[in-house]
């Protein structure tokens, strides 16, 4: 009896195993799919804004809106994401024509290496530019990683120690730094280990440990945007713009965190920000207000739970995010299983049917619901993140074998 009990529970183990695997190939089945579906739509789109003599031409999807598909110009901070989806399905078939498409959508961020009035470089040009970097190492799109990040350092200020977000809003803030600016400090990392130039590490890590010190509560949940003085380096306010309320956790502002400190814990070794990234996980898996599936509603927060809108993009980020965490932490086992009934849920109850959607992937995302802005839609980052979990996940899965 013994036997056949051994027997059994390996039995369900393996196919618990190979059930999980199958979430990875299905999900990049969709994904080919909805990315030959995108391609048409996104062409159409862009053949429609130059007949029109629209300025500036959009490089690339955003979301939905009324059914009907928002491209977005290459200084939209979304810009970069589907070139980074492209990558990504290169990665994993390794079909040249996936290769060339990313090349193509890619090269039409070219201008942003030198776009100085925004942040949002790392999400542009890394997600981009270094995906293509680091799977083909093509020599001048290394160049213009150096450059893009060149150009974000140009925000940075000794004064407060940490690079500026937004330069709209001027009559509300005066040098406000949002918790989305953790994921831009990657392409900084790359430029010191590709330059040797130290400056760029040293705005990251500034950057980080300034806000580790300012952007959290007590509980290790996460404000939005920090007003600094930008003379004395004071903070003057803390809000929560996208969020339900100042005091709010604004779920994706969360992941973003839990992202950011895992990443600079890699780039540093830093284990101040190994534990940070493990107390944001312990405010997010913790929490009353998470759904049993894992995907968060949009604010933690929100007044009218469990009739409140998701985020699927928060849940992508943070499942990517547990399964490089996963790496670094005694933890790792119940972090990668987080990572696993994310993806799980996600694949199985938020996809689109293939062929609908104009190519989106995942459904039921939210972007600011405050301001009644892309609230239950497919969004362009919350596909780029999924497929970087199923890689992540991939990897990790290939590893512990």
């Amino acid at each position: 009896m013994r036997i056949n009990s051994i027997c059994v529970a390996l039995f369900l183990l393996c196919s618990a195993m190979v059930n999980r695997d199958k979430v990875i190939s299905r999900s990049f089945v969709l994904a080919e799919k909805q990315a030959a579906v995108m391609l048409k739509e996104v062409e159409a789109g862009v053949e429609k804004s130059r007949s029109e003599n629209k300025t500036p031409v959009p490089v690339g999807p955003r979301t939905l809106k009324g059914g009907e598909l928002v491209l977005a110009p290459s200084r939209d901070w979304t810009s970069g994401f589907f070139a980074g989806e492209l990558w990504y399905l290169y990665e994993y078939t390794g079909k040249d024509e996936w290769r060339k498409k990313a090349e193509e959508f890619t090269a039409r961020m070219e201008p942003e290496q030198w776009n100085r009035k925004t942040h949002d470089m790392g999400f542009k040009m890394y997600c981009t530019y270094g995906n293509g970097y680091r799977l083909t190492k093509d020599a001048s799109y290394k160049s213009i990683l150096i450059q893009s990040a060149k150009t974000l350092s140009t925000r940075f200020r000794s004064a407060t120690g940490v690079i500026r977000s937004w330069d709209h809003s001027q009559d509300r803030w005066s040098y406000p730094v949002i918790i989305d600016n953790m994921i831009n400090l990657e392409l900084l990392f790359f430029a010191t280990k590709v330059t040797g130039d130290s400056s760029f590490y040293k705005i990251a890590v500034s950057h980080a440990k300034t806000t580790q010190k300012n952007h959290f509560r007590s509980d290790y949940s996460s404000y939005h945007v920090l007003d600094y003085d930008s003379v004395t380096g004071k903070v003057l306010k803390k809000n929560t713009h996208q969020g339900y309320s100042h005091e709010s956790a604004w779920a994706r502002g969360q992941a973003w965190a839990l992202y950011g400190y895992t990443m600079c814990y890699r780039e540093t070794k830093d284990r101040s920000f190994l534990r940070q990234a493990e107390q944001i996980e312990g405010f997010i898996f913790n929490h009353p207000n998470l759904p049993e599936d894992l995907i968060p509603y949009w604010d933690f927060n929100a007044p009218a739970i469990p009739n409140e809108p998701r985020d699927a993009s928060a849940a992508a980020v943070m499942a990517s995010a547990l399964y490089e965490l996963s790496g670094y932490s005694t933890n790792g086992k119940a972090y990668r299983a987080k990572a696993d009934k994310i993806v799980e849920n996600l694949a199985a109850h938020y996809t689109s049917p293939a062929g609908a959607n104009k190519g989106f992937i995942l459904l039921h995302s939210t972007g600011s619901k405050p301001a009644n802005s892309e609230v239950d839609v497919p969004l362009s980052y919350a596909d780029y993140y999924f497929l970087e979990a199923l890689l992540r996940k991939q990897h990790r899965d290939e590893n512990k074998h």
